[in-house]
């Protein structure tokens, strides 16, 4: 059964607080904190009060791809709990967490089996390790099977993707999901349907 529901690419307080006090809320909710090219970027002063809320038993993730010494100062004192951390190097990581007292989830993107074998440089200094596709705000999918060279001793997450209508496929596996574009409309918004849909059906399939 899974371990989790990760909703990713909130950025509005109405979604937010429905899916805070829904009566299944996720494991995890994730804000594009960097990431200009993606239509779920959330600008500093927005991001800022969004995550001034309280936040219950959910994780707040700060989503960063190769973020500078800039942007990570300026978000230090935001109510985040894990930074997702693209394209950083291994020592850089394991600074970033040292530095900031900051739980870390590894975001890899897949393509074949030797971009999955990259989690071994990470594990070390990583809470979490995400395998997601190439795409990055594109939500591309890669071949799941990929993954089963990867232990069940590893702390593991999965996107790309995925649909809602997925979710029972990875009941019998230990490992996280992360959702995104499955659960927005035709202009990119997230759906309140679709998000009610997934935290129900999620919690059937979680342990």
């Amino acid at each position: 059964m899974i371990k989790g529901i990760k909703i990713c690419g909130v950025s509005d307080l109405e979604t937010l607080n429905y899916i805070l006090n829904h009566k299944f809320p996720p494991k995890f909710i994730g804000f594009i904190s960097n990431y200009k090219k993606s239509r779920r970027y959330v600008e500093y002063e927005k991001l800022k009060k969004l995550v001034d809320i309280e936040k219950k038993k959910t994780n707040f993730v700060s989503v960063l791809v190769d973020p500078d010494d800039t942007t990570l100062k300026k978000i230090t004192g935001l109510k985040f709990d894990f930074y997702q951390l693209y394209d950083v190097s291994p020592k850089r990581t394991k600074l970033i967490k040292e530095k900031y007292n900051i739980k870390i989830i590894t975001a890899i993107t897949i393509n074949d089996q030797k971009d999955v074998d990259i989690y071994k440089d990470y594990n070390e200094v990583s809470d979490l390790i995400l395998f997601d596709g190439k795409g990055y705000e594109k939500s591309i999918g890669f071949d799941h099977k990929l993954l089963n060279s990867v232990p069940n001793s590893v702390n593991k997450m999965i996107a790309g993707n995925i649909k809602i209508e997925d979710i029972p496929n990875f009941k019998n596996k230990e490992i996280f999901v992360d959702l995104s574009g499955a659960l927005e409309n035709n202009e990119g918004k997230k759906d309140i349907k679709k998000i009610n849909k997934l935290l129900n059906l999620a919690i059937k399939n979680e342990t």
